[in-house]
């Protein structure tokens, strides 16, 4: 029996994107030159995305049409970082994720108000389990189980009994882990979408005395290409224009970013004001004045004015999905990712 490979299925039915997921805290001395650098390549070689960039590294999402110029571009990307083990968590997609490339300069390229804490001296080897230890964990022994991503990332999916800290952003994580009194020799297990965010979390964690602490290599988006269907339950959020992925890595049909909170949603509306059909997340569809609307501006103007109509505030869905997309810039992960 043969089996077509799934690159080859995607083609068949709809436009291709190739997408990579990448990482890594390496000192860089000169950010303004990498972002200059990344921006010709990432030009040349037609690849849209988000990368964050600072002095101790780089955190990024990219895609391309074409399966050739991404590789190019990982090419140059080890290449100039002198990385040449860098793991990328690649997929593929129908959905473009990006519309255009941007490059980002911060002080952290993973906010955690922590900018001391960063794991240069760890190799890439502080207490990483692979998606099989990690089952082999979760299913033989008795581990707390924190789920590192903020709460809205969190409702739509994540591991069976694992914690949700409930926090708007990353910087609230330490106070969190403080206020749960988890005694010092429990095991704990930490994930995040892609693992960067485990890799600051866990100096924090064991920067609060914790030292049975490990963290799951790669991220959920890891654990979903190698196990499936096991012990992740639901979608994962990503930070793109794919929303989410599902338990096979694919664009989510389920959810749309709501154009009044950028959050995951699926409740479809009818604009009052403008007649544009969207979807919006399930807190806002609870308030009166956003439930239906497909806009701040529709909503606030509806507010103001319920007997006036309007024309649609925007010309396509994409357009909606971007200004959505842009709300989570200062805070994401992978970025996506």
């Amino acid at each position: 029996m043969t089996t077509t490979p799934l690159i080859e299925t995607a083609v068949a039915t709809s436009p291709i994107h190739f997408i990579s997921t990448f990482y890594k805290f390496k000192k860089d001395e000169n950010p303004e030159q990498t972002k200059l650098f990344l921006e010709q390549t990432a030009e040349k070689l037609q690849v849209n995305g988000l990368i964050i960039i600072g002095h101790e590294g780089f955190n990024a999402t990219v895609s391309a049409n074409s399966e050739n110029n991404l590789l190019l571009f990982k090419k140059q990307i080890r290449q100039y970082f002198t990385t040449p083990d860098l793991f990328f968590k690649d997929s593929v997609s129908n959905v473009a994720p990006f519309r255009r490339f941007k490059v980002k300069i911060r002080e952290e390229i993973v906010t955690l108000g922590t900018p001391e804490l960063a794991p240069y001296d760890q190799d890439g080897k502080n207490h990483h389990l692979t998606p099989a230890e990690w089952n082999q964990v979760m299913k033989n022994e008795e581990p707390v189980i924190i789920d590192t991503r903020n709460w809205y990332e969190t409702k739509i999916g994540t591991f069976k009994g694992a914690v949700n800290p409930m926090t708007d952003q990353f910087t609230e994580f330490p106070q969190f882990l403080e206020s749960q009194n988890i005694p010092k020799d429990k095991k704990i297990l930490i994930f995040c979408t892609g693992g960067i965010r485990c890799e600051k979390g866990i100096l924090e964690v064991q920067r609060q005395g914790y030292k049975n602490v490990y963290q799951l290599y790669g991220g959920i988006l890891n654990y979903l290409k190698e196990s499936p269907h096991d012990q992740f339950e639901g979608e994962c959020f990503v930070f793109d224009h794919r929303v989410a992925v599902d338990q096979n890595m694919q664009p989510s049909q389920q959810y749309k970013l709501c154009p009044h909170c950028g959050q995951p949603g699926k409740t479809a509306v009818d604009c009052k004001r403008c007649d544009t059909h969207t979807y919006i997340c399930e807190d806002c569809a609870e308030l009166e004045w956003k439930q239906d609307t497909c806009s701040k501006n529709c909503a606030y103007q509806y507010k103001l004015h319920p007997d006036r109509k309007a024309p649609p505030q925007f010309s396509s869905f994409s357009e909606r999905q971007s200004s959505s997309v842009e709300n989570h810039d200062d805070d994401q992960e992978t970025p996506t990712l």
